[in-house]
């Protein structure tokens, strides 16, 4: 796989995927830059060279439908602000008038087309769809490490028609950091795996068994472990079909003698919202007609401490349910304490993300990756499509 400074894009018509999914308020204002900050180093430097540059996203799930409130227009003015630059706004994705604005696109010019997922084709890797998008190319370059766990068409079908790909600057980085504390981690390493279930996070937590020195487990999924170890949860979620995988897994930590971390204690309630009654007590107290909701003051005390010497940290998914503030703060005090480790420190984006800067402790990490699902995949020890599809590049390209 090659990336951008390693082909010539000068003067050429450069067809970028980013992912410029952003968070959008009532008014159509953008609430969080982070995804269209990171790939200004990929658009200046097409600039300096002067390509002409077409953009491509996503905004939200319209599922194929022109929903107005999910328009790339608000994309296109911050982007024009950050870059201090002009940025044209096409009225769709493809077709002949999109093809137009194409063609008149000057060296060192930007166009942004309109939100991809406007047509049901983006999805569902419609290779008509991919053909006419590649269309507009002499050079593909994927930049949207945030969507490359996804097949579709922007993002593996359109390398079959483009004879030239690349990936950006932001799919390096993600790249390099992950290989980096996966392949050669500096010890010990730790993973702090949280989120509300097992099932989306088990192969994730099978591969990394076998390559750190400590597993923390919290979050909703940690009820499922408890569970299977003989606890009473109460009405915590659990996967009950998944407690034998869960038991193979403490049995593989045991066998290879990884320390694996449960939570101790809890904060609980009787339901799931900000007004409940709660309670901290210990994962042997638990009463069996409430919920177990975040990691209690013990627990993240532990969990501090099982931090205190690492020197690789990578972590995916909430201790708790964070968006109550009742519950968020055994997140919190993590993210406290991994932006104050002396590690390596790597963050999987999503909700972890979001965490993190409303810990305020986003410029102590590390790296925050960009990409929720595909940070995780990468955990699971798997190739993404979209990097794969950059390898097989121009198969139908005539």
């Amino acid at each position: 796989m090659k990336f951008i400074d390693e082909v010539n894009i000068k003067g050429k018509k450069v067809l970028f995927r980013f992912d410029f999914n952003v968070p959008l308020d009532s008014s159509q204002n953008i609430t969080d830059d982070t995804r269209i900050r990171a790939v200004l180093p990929t658009i200046n430097y097409a600039l300096d060279e002067r390509a002409r540059v077409i953009i491509m996203s996503h905004l939200g799930r319209p599922k194929g439908k022109v929903i107005p409130e999910m328009s790339l227009a608000p994309v296109a003015k911050r982007l024009s602000r950050l870059l201090g630059k002009k940025v044209q706004m096409a009225p769709d994705c493809i077709g002949e008038g999109v093809r137009r604005m194409v063609d008149a696109l000057k060296p060192g010019c930007i166009l942004l087309l309109e939100n991809l997922r406007f047509h049901i084709e983006e999805e569902k890797n419609d290779a008509g769809f991919a053909a006419g998008l590649a269309g507009f190319a002499e050079v593909y370059i994927d930049d949207a490490f945030g969507n490359a766990h996804r097949v579709h068409a922007s993002n593996v079908g359109i390398t079959k028609f483009v004879p030239v790909c690349a990936a950006g600057f932001l799919m390096k980085r993600e790249l390099n950091y992950f290989k980096k504390a996966l392949d050669k981690p500096a010890r010990p390493f730790v993973a702090i795996v949280g989120g509300s279930k097992v099932s989306g996070k088990l192969e994730a937590v099978g591969h990394l068994i076998r390559k750190v020195d400590k597993m923390i487990i919290g979050g909703g999924m940690a009820f499922t472990f408890l569970k299977a170890l003989g606890h009473e949860v109460g009405k915590s979620l659990v996967e009950d079909n998944l407690m034998d995988k869960a038991t193979e897994v403490i049995k593989t930590a045991r066998e290879l003698g990884v320390k694996f971390y449960l939570p101790i204690d809890c904060v609980i309630a009787e339901n799931m919202s900000a007004e409940a009654e709660t309670k901290i007590v210990p994962v042997q107290e638990m009463n069996p007609h409430w919920m177990g909701l975040d990691i209690g003051p013990a627990t993240i005390t532990l969990f501090t401490e099982a931090l205190g010497n690492a020197k690789t940290i990578v972590w995916n998914g909430p201790m708790g349910v964070y968006e109550i503030d009742a519950f968020g703060r055994g997140t919190a005090a993590l993210a406290h304490s991994v932006a104050n480790s002396y590690a390596l420190t790597i963050v999987g984006g999503g909700d972890t993300d979001v965490a993190i800067h409303e810990a305020g402790e986003s410029d102590k990490i590390t790296y925050i990756s960009t990409g929720g699902g595909a940070s995780l995949e990468l955990l699971e020890g798997k190739v993404l499509p979209a990097v794969a599809a950059l390898d097989r590049c121009g198969e139908s390209a005539s």
